[in-house]
């Protein structure tokens, strides 16, 4: 199916999770923030948030500074 990732629209497998996107992404262990469809999860939902064909997927990745 057909999400749209950051503003590029990518083909992923169908019944797909956040938190399997993430693994399928190569994201696992990093920090952060994620929006689907302008609304954003909590990282606790990772796993049970599934998506949808046309769900629009905004990934942010939190860096540390001083």
């Amino acid at each position: 199916m057909q999400i749209v990732i950051n503003g590029a629209l990518t083909e992923v497998a169908e019944d797909l999770s956040l938190a399997d996107l993430i693994e399928h992404l190569d994201l696992g262990g990093r920090r952060l923030a994620i929006e689907v469809n302008e609304d954003l999860v909590p990282r606790s939902q990772f796993g049970q948030q599934r998506l949808a064909r046309g769900d629009r997927v905004e990934i942010i990745h939190a860096v540390g500074g001083g």
